[in-house]
């Protein structure tokens, strides 16, 4: 359920990255190839912007939010992983 930074760096992890921050700070600065869908967003549409077969890491700023909505998402089906941390986690790791 959880991917960390480490995870990421030695590409454990294949498949969509998903930002779900506001589009303001993402378009500030994210994780490469991540997208954007911020939460409330993704929380209303999430079927028809998710596909049950494809595998998502989901990450918010500090890791708070994101395991709260991968649970939910786990619930109803989807392959979600939350990125430990979040993108301060990264933040922090890539300076």
């Amino acid at each position: 359920m959880n991917i960390t930074i480490n995870d990421l760096k030695n590409n454990l992890f294949n498949g969509i990255i998903v930002d779900i921050r506001s589009i303001q700070k993402y378009n500030n600065h994210h994780l490469p190839s991540a997208i954007n869908i911020p939460y409330s967003k993704l929380m209303l549409q999430y079927k028809e912007l998710l596909k049950k077969e494809q595998k998502y890491l989901i990450y918010c700023e500090k890791g708070i939010t994101s395991p709260k909505l991968v649970l939910f998402l786990k619930k109803q089906g989807y392959d979600c992983y939350n990125l430990v941390g979040g993108y301060e986690e990264w933040i922090i790791n890539n300076d």
